[in-house]
Formats: C-alpha cells, sequence, structure tokens
C-alpha cells in the first residue's frame, strides 16, 4: 500500500495521539464495476450493438450492419472510459479510516468532505463481500443520526435513501476490514467482539450487532 500521511488528511477534531487501526481506499476497478454499474452499462451496449447490427442488416445489408455495431461500441467503449475514470477519480480522492474511537470518510472529488463519526453514533456495522475479496462495509446510525445520502455518495451503500448508511464501499480485503472495525466497535462498547458470521460462498452479507454506546 502506498504510504499515506494522515496527520496532513485526517479531519483537525481528531484528537491527538488516537491510534489508527486501518486505513485504506476503495479498489478502483471494484469501484467501476459496483458503484459506478459498468457491468450494466456493459450488457446494455452489448444488446443495443446487437440489436443496431440485426436491424440494419435486414434493412440495408452487411455493410450498414457492421458500421452501426461500431458506431455502438465505440459509443459504449467511451461510456465505460467515462465512468472508468470517475471510478479512478472518485477512488484516488476517498480514504476511509478506523481509529479506536471512530470511523472517518473522506469523500468527494471537486469539493472533498471529511465525514467524522463516533462510535456512540453507530448501531451496527454490516459486510458485503464480492467474489474479488473487496467488499462494502456500512455503518448503521443511530435513529438521531443521519448523513444525507448525497454527501456520501459513492461512500453510501446503495439504494439506503430514508436511512442512509455510511460504506467503505469495494475496500481490498473487506472481510478483514470488517473484523477490524467490529471489534473496535466492540472495545469502545465495553464488550467482546461478536463476529459476522460469514456464507461459504465468496460472496454474501454478514452483520455485527451492537448496543448504542452511552
Amino acid at each position: 500500500m502506498k504510504t499515506v500521511n494522515l496527520a496532513k488528511l485526517l479531519p483537525t477534531d481528531i484528537p491527538p495521539g488516537e491510534r489508527v487501526l486501518w486505513f485504506g481506499r476503495p479498489d478502483p476497478t471494484s469501484l467501476w464495476r459496483k458503484a459506478y454499474r459498468a457491468d450494466w452499462v456493459m450488457i446494455w451496449f452489448a444488446a443495443l450493438t446487437a440489436w443496431s447490427f440485426l436491424s440494419a442488416l435486414a434493412d440495408e445489408g452487411a455493410a450498414s450492419a457492421a458500421l452501426a455495431a461500431l458506431r455502438s461500441l465505440a459509443f459504449g467503449g467511451t461510456s465505460l472510459a467515462l465512468l472508468g475514470f470517475l471510478a479512478w477519480l472518485g477512488a484516488r480522492n476517498s480514504l476511509y479510516v478506523v481509529t479506536e474511537r471512530r470511523l472517518v470518510i473522506k469523500s468527494g472529488v471537486a469539493l472533498p468532505i471529511f465525514i467524522n463519526l463516533p462510535f456512540q453514533h453507530i448501531v451496527a456495522a454490516d459486510v458485503r463481500l464480492n467474489a474479488d475479496g473487496t467488499g462494502d462495509v456500512s455503518a448503521r446510525l443511530a435513529k438521531d443520526q443521519h448523513v444525507p445520502y448525497i454527501a456520501l455518495w459513492p461512500s453510501a451503500r446503495p439504494f439506503r435513501f430514508a436511512d442512509p448508511e455510511p460504506t467503505l464501499r469495494c475496500v481490498p480485503q473487506a472481510k478483514a476490514v470488517a473484523e477490524t472495525l467490529g471489534r473496535a466497535l466492540s472495545a469502545a462498547a465495553g464488550q467482546e467482539p461478536t463476529p459476522a458470521k460469514r456464507p461459504a460462498a465468496g460472496v454474501g452479507t454478514g452483520e455485527i450487532n451492537l448496543p448504542a454506546l452511552a
């Protein structure tokens, strides 16, 4: 992992000497596929290319059909490249930090913001694993806590608009990250950690439940 000067990146309201347990960034490729839905874009343009080719083949012949398919492929490739660039920027400008007392999310490209979540505002942590070893680690907030979805994105649990959940999106070794966060939350609550059950398959979800801290 590339060395990061956390002292310059962390918000000023983190007490000096607070121990950092883990920090990292999203994996750009996984972010491209999961947050920017590149897989669905590929499927869409594959279907559009096939439809353009067959439609032109029936009406205008093979040469026109090939040209129509090439135009569709070029447009699709350009769209995927643009999404890839945005995902790379998003990953490069994101920073996730777990300390012994809080979770910090830095997000945003044009206007970076810090979201500082002391553990007393977090009641549960959820993890969703992908087949490539990356995954999403979400923090479920107490009822009186709310962070706007648009301020979090892409560091938000997908489709949780009413009660947004800050999420470490597409982080490498997500299982280990979730366990680190779970142990930190349990230690802050004065409890023994209760790690989430993991399914045998490479893709799945787990949960670590904790009572609200005083």
